[in-house]
């Protein structure tokens, strides 16, 4: 087996914090989520998170005009720069202080950041190679207190920047004769967003109080005039002096004054107020959080801390619509360049919603677990992914495009396991609730509700593979509950453990039921034999979680002394163990008072799964670390950290100094009370936020492992979301049987010579994926049987392995479902004879081809339907049709299926 996984999607997180971005065409949104970010195709309906990540959480996002970079911020003011093309990191730089916001100008040649209470300039990375990618140009100062937003003028000549100290200050991009920088005033609260004019110098600027301000420039942005040349000259060799003696250039530097006298304003351009306007006139609503403008359609969209936004119209103000689209505050708000589309993001649930105003409706509204998730399952075709969270939600998400399609609600606590039926299209969740229910995918409905004779704290959850049998574990009786699927009804209650059931799972090949337990034992029960216990795997300690092989002949056990046992479970015999507790590699806490190492010795793996072939075991727990072993050799092939991210807690392995003083740890003073991210509910005699806030680090933990099963990929839930590793066969060559003859001139030559199946064995052996399909793409659809018929047996299973993985891309629909049906009509029979080793790559053959019947077949529906409905019209209006189409029923449209589907393929490609 090869351990080639790289990381290809982050799903269950779509926003967390930060500012959202449209791209240049609009079609696509870029969401910050955690340390990484996401890409939401909304016109393909699909997500993509980049395989790049930063230090701890980022908080601004800046897109330059073209769309091909992106700076990503965090919290500390660490920076990388993105090519959004290539999808890799250019260059890294350090702010040394926590920045507010980052904006390109339209032109792309600069662009700007806000930290403390100066706003810095610096030269756009252009398409040229250069040593440094962040030259710092201009450092404006002017504000008292924090900088808070930024936006530009059309021509890039200018740039404003609101404050929390309640003005608002215009600078020049160059130093104009007539600008060089304007303060304004007016607002008793924090600025929140100011915005210019399109093709103007008009400003309109918004605060926190709800209340917007219109700003009248009395010159146009051609009335700006340069600098004369003498003056300019004084001042680059004034500032040519001071830098003598600097390490580095700063930059120039424009101090701004709230109060100039007479002599500077003379001959400057000026400002008036010319309208107030106040959103909250009833005083319905709390806070402005957020807020956006679209200069060509004059659109003004505002957020509130109640989930509440407004459209208005400017400059006159007119209201357009306001409506509710959640209970929590709009943390970011974000138009596309058409005006069309607003996107939403609300930190508090972790929502993002991109609305289109004209028609009401929603493009896209997706929203991940706002609590832990808890547990995971992929469907028998891998194409679903089912999660359970502690917000007590079951969502299912479609591993292709990574969004959740459906979302059940009915638990009223948290859900604590989850699994799909071997069928697929039933999913089974347990809940703290004391119930475990059953999901049609079907017609989305909880059709089944399972219950115990007293109520019961269900932790596990495992049902047989007939789908017929629903086994529950319950934590405080110390009982396992026996249900049918078909009547609902409780079959029994198996009892024999003496302490709460940590784990279950049923022997894929035979109606044995595995339970393990806190009372050290594991209990086998047969459940055709009066489900009487079969056997009694005593331990050394707790048993956590419990696993079956794929073939059901070897069983694992991970323990609280961190073990991992593997057992004959026929004649119950230890085969093997692994020592994995220093695998984990434990981080420290903030707040632990012992060092990592020490607090490794009480941890252990909670979650085990064996891989599709059952050759290798995935394990992980609190840790930042998930481990795959061999099984056989029963040794460590390989740790994947699947988080750098240091705004969760248990990351770092060595206690940081700089955070300790005479007094303690500094994590021990809550920075989040009372802050501006706090909740918006005024309490008496607090001025502003709610001081029982509190701010705390989720500690990072894997608190499932899946394995797809067609082998491809695996997933994890864990304190960031669902990540997914698949299986990149691009990073490694990796040749087969390889032959000093078999070089890619020689497979062309054979090619040449019309010898395909020597060619595509040669291909193979060289195992280049593009090669491969140039060869099988260049057979002769007449010679597809033939070549089929002469492969060996070797050969036929690594050819369905490329048909699998060249359906998810290729447009040959057609060609290569000919391939498919010939080879496992000709091999079939000696294919059977090792189904349990091939069972991963026909499942992984089995989904590619369902998903595009699942596409053609609803287009083909869509295309029936319509064909109906115009023989329907023309029936009515008495037209005359033609003699064929009199005679077109119900009959003659099923059997031209075929020909409609090979149509509504093109049509869609």
């Amino acid at each position: 087996m090869k351990f080639a996984y790289r990381f290809s999607g982050l799903l269950g997180t779509v926003y967390r914090r930060g500012n959202l971005s449209f791209t240049r065409d609009g079609s696509a949104l870029i969401s910050p989520v955690g340390n990484r970010i996401s890409v939401f195709d909304l016109k393909n309906n699909k997500c993509e998170t980049l395989p790049l990540a930063t230090r701890l959480n980022i908080v601004c996002v800046g897109l330059s005009p073209d769309g091909s970079l992106a700076i990503l911020i965090d919290e500390e003011g660490a920076a990388l720069l993105v090519s959004l093309i290539g999808k890799c990191v250019i260059h890294q730089f350090y702010f040394h202080k926590p920045v507010h916001s980052v904006s390109f100008s339209p032109d792309g040649k600069k662009f700007v950041i806000t930290k403390d209470n100066v706003a810095l300039m610096y030269h756009a990375p252009g398409k040229k190679r250069e040593f440094n990618a962040f030259v710092l140009d201009k450092t404006y100062y002017g504000p008292y207190d924090e900088t808070t937003c930024i936006d530009w003028t059309d021509d890039s000549k200018c740039f404003a920047v609101g404050s929390k100290d309640m003005s608002t200050w215009v600078f020049g991009a160059e130093r104009w004769a007539n600008l060089i920088y304007y303060s304004l005033g007016g607002h008793k609260d924090i600025i929140v967003a100011c915005f210019f004019e399109e093709n103007s110098l008009d400003l309109y600027t918004i605060s926190q109080d709800a209340a917007l301000c219109v700003w009248q420039c009395d010159t146009e942005l051609d009335g700006l005039k340069p600098m004369p040349p003498k003056d300019a000259a004084r001042e680059k060799n004034a500032e040519e002096n001071d830098e003598e003696f600097l390490e580095e250039p700063k930059g120039e530097e424009v101090h701004g004054k709230t109060n100039p006298n007479e002599k500077e304003t003379r001959h400057k351009v000026k400002y008036s107020r010319v309208a107030k306007y106040f959103f909250n006139k009833e005083g319905d609503f709390n806070n402005l959080t957020s807020a956006a403008y679209h200069k060509k359609t004059h659109l003004l969209v505002t957020g509130f801390a109640s989930g509440i936004f407004h459209l208005h119209e400017l400059p006159e103000f007119n209201l357009i619509h306001s409506l509710s689209i959640s209970d929590q505050r709009i943390a970011s708000i974000s138009i596309n360049c058409t005006g069309d589309w607003i996107a939403f993001g609300c930190s508090g649930l972790g929502q993002l919603l991109v609305w289109e105003w004209q028609s009401e409706s929603y493009v896209l509204k997706q929203q991940g677990h706002f609590n832990s998730m808890v547990s995971l399952a992929y469907s028998p075709d891998g194409q679903y992914i089912v999660t359970g969270g502690e917000d007590g939600k079951v969502k299912v998400w479609n591993t292709s495009s990574s969004f959740c399609f459906v979302t059940f609600t009915e638990h009223t606590s948290g859900v604590t396991a989850v699994t799909f039926t071997s069928n697929g299209y039933v999913i089974l969740s347990a809940s703290l609730d004391g119930t475990v229910r059953a999901f049609d995918l079907h017609r989305y409905r909880n059709f089944r509700t399972f219950t115990s004779p007293r109520p019961s704290q269900f932790s596990c959850l495992a049902v047989d593979s007939s789908g017929e049998i629903v086994s529950a574990g319950s934590q405080d009786s110390f009982e396992i509950f026996i249900w049918s699927m078909q009547s609902g009804r409780l079959l029994d209650v198996l009892a024999g453990h003496e302490g709460p059931i940590s784990s279950l799972s049923f022997n894929p090949m035979k109606c044995v039921l595995a339970s393990a337990s806190w009372d050290k034992t594991v209990k086998l029960w047969d459940m055709l034999d009066s489900w009487r216990t079969k056997e009694t795997l005593i331990l050394n300690s707790d048993v956590l979680v419990v696993a079956f092989r794929p073939d059901g002949k070897e069983l694992a056990v991970a323990a609280l002394n961190g073990q991992i046992t593997f057992w004959d479970h026929e004649n119950a015999v230890q085969t093997g163990s692994i020592e994995g507790r220093h695998d984990l590699q434990m981080g420290r806490k903030e707040l632990d008072k012992i060092t990592a190492k020490q607090a490794a010795k009480g941890k252990s793996f909670t979650t085990l799964c064996y891989s599709a072939d059952g050759q290798s075991i995935l394990a992980g727990g609190l840790s930042k670390f998930v481990c795959i072993y061999n099984v056989k050799e029963q040794i460590l092939m390989k740790k994947f950290e699947i988080s750098c991210n240091f705004s969760l807690d248990a990351m770092e392995e060595y206690l940081d100094r700089r955070k300790m003083t005479e007094f303690g740890s500094m994590a021990l003073i809550d920075e989040g009370a009372g802050g501006e991210d706090g909740v918006a509910i005024p309490l008496p005699g607090v001025k502003r936020g709610d001081m029982s806030y509190r701010h705390f680090k989720p500690e990072i933990r894997v608190t499932c492992l899946r394995f797809c099963p067609t082998g491809r990929s695996w997933a994890a839930t864990t304190t960031e979301g669902l990540l997914i590793y698949s299986l990149d066969s691009g990073l490694i060559f990796d040749p087969f049987e390889l032959d000093v003859d078999v070089t890619p001139s020689n497979i062309h030559k054979t090619l040449h010579q019309k010898e395909y199946a020597m060619a595509i064995i040669m291909a193979l052996k060289l195992n280049e994926k593009k090669l491969i399909q140039e060869v099988i793409e260049a057979v002769p659809n007449n010679e597809v049987d033939v070549v089929c018929s002469s492969l060996p047996d070797l050969y036929v299973e690594k050819v369905l392995e490329f048909l699998a993985s060249a359906f998810e891309i290729s447009c040959h629909l057609e060609f290569y479902l000919t391939w498919a049906h010939k080879l496992l009509m000709l091999h079939g029979q000696k294919l059977k004879t090792r189904s349990v080793k091939l069972l991963p790559m026909i499942q992984f053959l089995q989904k590619s081809i369902q998903r595009h019947f699942e596409d053609v077949s609803k287009l083909c529906e869509w295309n029936i339907y319509n064909i109906k409905y115009a023989l329907a019209i023309s029936q009515q209006r008495g037209m005359k049709r033609l003699p064929e189409a009199a005679s077109v029923d119900e009959e003659d449209l099923d059997s031209d299926r075929d020909y409609l589907m090979q149509k509504g393929e093109n049509q869609r490609q």
